[in-house]
């Protein structure tokens, strides 16, 4: 088996959403279970999160927005610029711990200390960009952590891929000018879904244009669609960069059974998915991966979802 990391820490639940919020607390306490449950605790290393040093937060984020973000925190306010990112006094806390503990998984895998990654945060992290929140997302976990490779471990190539089924807006405009970073997204289309970005002519500008791809999946589609998109767009695409990590923004809510969209992705789907990427990881990145829990809403299927993406990592799922 693999040697698979597991980010879990008790203090992300502190971050209160408030009642019949979807991104709340029972997400992670459901993951947790799964693996659980599965006898896959003993079989991973448990990570505990730290608190991020803020300036590897100002390598993506403007002071500004991280000074704003605390502040808001420290007067108990319950929602910062909508309606939609509940907060709590331990909100700005929470997310520190989720990027610290991000970064220190990746200093881990970047030290042969372990294999590849799973970090179960929160807050989640791809909606937000430079200066903004958006989504439920506060600070991009992905992106931080793929400026981190770049930063600290002197990385050439960093690889992307965000199933989630929103697209992650806030990580295409981070890297849209960047040719070292190589974002790519499979969501629902931007004409149905939050939050109306991610067209398939949306491609990164100068230096990053082709570095930034697109596939946009109809309400209805399901398996057959998603699997014939990766092979067509991702799996060349990445056959042609050679990411030296891959970066997963992980997000389980195109699941059939969950509320957030109209896609119609099996739980053996997204076990397909992860297989492949994994590979990808294996071929070009000495299996240096780091996935990254952003949506996924069904708490009654995040339990059997998790236990797939954390068997799979270890290579221990027939």
């Amino acid at each position: 088996m693999r040697r698979t990391g597991f980010l879990y820490d008790e203090r992300f639940l502190l971050h209160d959403t408030g009642p019949e919020h979807p991104e709340c607390s029972a997400r992670l306490l459901a993951i947790y279970k799964g693996l659980e449950e599965a006898g896959l605790i003993s079989k991973v290393r448990l990570i505990k999160a730290s608190r991020a040093d803020q300036a590897w937060i100002e390598i993506v984020h403007s002071i500004k927005l991280i000074m704003r973000f605390e502040e808001a925190c420290l007067w108990g306010m319950n929602e910062l610029d909508h309606p939609d990112n509940k907060m709590c006094r331990e909100t700005f806390e929470t997310a520190m711990l989720a990027v610290g503990g991000i970064l220190h998984t990746v200093d881990l895998v970047m030290e042969g200390e372990i294999d590849n990654a799973f970090c179960a945060v929160r807050p989640p992290g791809h909606h937000a960009e430079v200066s903004k929140v958006m989504g439920f997302c506060y600070f991009n976990n992905v992106a931080i952590a793929a400026r981190y490779l770049r930063r600290k471990w002197k990385l050439q190539r960093v690889g992307i891929v965000d199933f989630d089924v929103h697209h992650g807006n806030g990580t295409q405009n981070i890297f849209e000018d960047d040719p070292s970073v190589f974002y790519y997204s499979i969501h629902e289309h931007p004409s149905f879904s939050y939050p109306g970005t991610g067209r398939d002519f949306e491609k990164g500008t100068g230096e990053g244009y082709g570095f930034t791809l697109n596939s946009p999946v109809l309400p209805g589609w399901g398996d057959a669609e998603y699997k014939a998109l990766l092979e067509k767009d991702l799996f060349p695409a990445f056959e042609e960069f050679k990411p030296e990590v891959i970066l997963v923004s992980a997000g389980f809510d195109a699941h059939v059974d969950d509320d957030m969209s109209d896609i119609k992705l099996s739980t053996e789907c997204f076990s397909w998915i992860m297989e492949n990427i994994v590979g990808m990881a294996d071929k070009y990145s000495g299996g240096r991966l780091i996935s990254v829990l952003e949506g996924g809403y069904a708490v009654s299927r995040l339990s059997e979802l998790a236990r797939n993406h954390v068997e799979i990592l270890l290579g221990s799922k027939a």
